[in-house]
């Protein structure tokens, strides 16, 4: 589902219904990607608790649970009759939380490649020939 921030860009909330992590996870998870990745950059505008909700089809205390707790950590912040913000404030450790995210699904990728028999050459050479979408980017 697409909804549009503030700057225009475009944020993407997809969940899935047969994974055991809950969906107020999934989005605070998405949430959290979108700043880490640059794609939500302070001052961006969430969608309503309301209308994600309807937009989702699920519980708007969902959603609200969610951006809660986004809240707390300092990712967001709520401006009564304004909207939910991407917070102009940095998260302390947000560097490291990107390149430990960034490791965590390397590792994964990398033990589902040699679950299936590919030697890490051949990844290496795979990943070398492929373009990242969005033009790339290293760990910094």
């Amino acid at each position: 589902m697409n909804r549009t921030t503030g700057q225009s860009e475009t944020v993407v909330f997809s969940l899935s219904g047969t994974g055991s992590v809950p969906v107020y996870r999934q989005i605070i998870t998405q949430i959290e990607h979108g700043v880490l990745s640059g794609r939500l950059k302070a001052g961006d505008r969430l969608p309503t608790i309301r209308a994600l909700a309807v937009e989702l089809k699920i519980n708007p205390n969902t959603i609200a649970k969610a951006y809660g707790e986004l809240e707390i950590r300092g990712l967001l912040v709520t401006r009564v009759g304004s909207g939910t913000f991407i917070s102009d404030e940095k998260p302390d450790g947000a560097d490291e939380a990107r390149e430990a995210k960034i490791r965590e699904i390397v590792g994964r990728f990398l033990r589902e490649m040699e679950e299936l028999g590919v030697e890490r050459n051949a990844v290496v050479n795979l990943i070398g020939r492929e373009q990242c979408p969005g033009g790339g980017g290293g760990l910094s």
